[in-house]
């Protein structure tokens, strides 16, 4: 695992793309502080920037650097979620201007998977997380049904976990307001 961390990491420093594993589906990931390689994962998925997409962190405490409200239960709700969550929150900051929504939000999870975490706190920054996918096409539930399109447009593919034939399943996602209540966009 250390190997696969210390040549993404160079990759995401050098503004790269990755093919990694998550705690959902496999990701395509970019330091989610440079604009640039944001800009490089929606032309690769033909993506419209209207579109969104997911930071991961991988610590709760991290979420206030990067959005100008945080309401308390934050903690508490992502601690005791039964699967992953990602949570829309208003008020985005210290991001790529690319994963702001138009209304001002980001959609951030908080990720339990320890290569992620390890990921991120090697890279010392967030990370995006979009699907492996070209936009339209279906999202691969397993490594080996990403198209080669893909594996072949990003930098750098992880080796971890590509023979895992469980299916993953996309997070649950909801969107909070500053006082902490929250509609669910996503089951």
């Amino acid at each position: 695992m250390q190997t696969d961390i210390k040549k993404a990491v160079e990759v995401l420093k050098k503004g790269g793309n990755i093919l990694y594993p998550t705690d959902t589906v496999w990701g395509i990931g970019c330091d989610a502080t440079n604009n640039k390689a944001v800009q490089k994962i929606y032309s690769l998925k033909r993506r419209s920037e209207k579109k969104s997409m997911i930071v991961l962190l991988d610590e709760v405490d991290q979420i206030k650097n990067y959005v100008s409200h945080y309401p308390e239960q934050v903690s508490d709700l992502i601690d005791n979620y039964p699967k992953p969550l990602t949570i829309v929150f208003s008020g985005a900051k210290n991001i790529a201007k690319g994963l702001i929504a138009d209304d001002g939000s980001i959609a951030i999870r908080v990720v339990k998977h320890e290569y992620c975490k390890q990921l991120i706190k090697t890279l010392g920054k967030p990370i995006v997380s979009t699907s492996a996918n070209v936009s339209g096409d279906p999202t691969p539930a397993v490594f080996r049904d990403i198209s080669d399109f893909i594996k072949k447009k990003v930098e750098y593919v992880v080796k971890l976990e590509q023979g895992n034939l469980s299916p993953a399943l996309p997070s649950t996602v909801i969107k909070m307001d500053v006082t902490g209540s929250y509609e669910v966009l996503r089951p």
